[in-house]
């Protein structure tokens, strides 16, 4: 997966093979759906690590936006490991996000708004779903599910105020945290944007059960 952040910019990729590599995760994504809708979907719930106290340092603001490009590697139903690439539109409104995942065509894959009475999945030509829980519904749909619910959180950096978590602070720089873990993930902060800009720049994030990588460049 490291690869894919170097050369996933469509203007450095050859057309025809951008092109295959659309088609193949425009597939993907649609057969994952197929399998769910057929009832062949299933999902385990993430353990919870034993885990200290911990101080969330939340932000003010309500609104935030985050755009980047995502690479997950994960294990579907049938037990093979999987790989899914592309961008991503984030938008936090008050307690409403809206997440937009994108191949690398720029062509929208699912689009996800996770709000506190509900969460909508919508897939291209297709139905809306809907659930209390928006990782249930990725999870059956597409085969693997963002942390939406901690990922307002992780991406200021700071920990989730909803349950305890165990923090690592940067060796280089101590007011910056390198690593989180809570909620069963393990959230590593691989790089930071240099001045003028703030904030995280790359950001990994895996899970043990169900198997899950998740890795994150955020564009400034």
């Amino acid at each position: 997966m490291a690869d894919f952040f170097n050369t996933v910019s469509p203007k450095a990729l050859p057309a025809a093979r951008v092109a295959r590599f659309a088609r193949r995760a425009s597939l993907g994504a649609a057969a994952a759906a197929l399998l769910v809708l057929a009832g062949c979907a299933t999902q385990q719930a993430p353990r919870q690590p034993s885990t200290s106290n911990a101080t969330t340092s939340l932000s003010t603001q309500t609104n935030r936006a985050w755009h980047g490009r995502f690479a997950v590697q994960y294990v579907d139903q049938n037990g093979q490991q999987r790989n899914a690439y592309g961008n991503f539109d984030w938008r936090e409104t008050d307690s409403t996000v809206t997440l937009q995942l994108l191949n690398p065509l720029g062509q929208t894959l699912a689009l996800v708004t996770s709000a506190p009475a509900q969460a909508t999945l919508e897939l291209p030509n297709r139905p809306p779903l809907t659930a209390d829980n928006v990782s249930t519904l990725m999870q059956q749909a597409l085969g693997f599910a963002l942390p939406v619910e901690g990922l307002r959180y992780w991406l200021q950096p700071s920990v989730a105020p909803t349950s305890h978590a165990r923090t690592t602070p940067d060796p280089q720089d101590p007011q910056r945290l390198a690593q989180i873990q809570q909620d069963g993930w393990t959230i590593d902060y691989v790089a930071y944007a240099n001045a003028p800009a703030t904030g995280v720049k790359r950001v990994n994030l895996t899970r043990e059960e169900p198997p899950l990588q998740i890795k994150l460049v955020l564009d400034q």
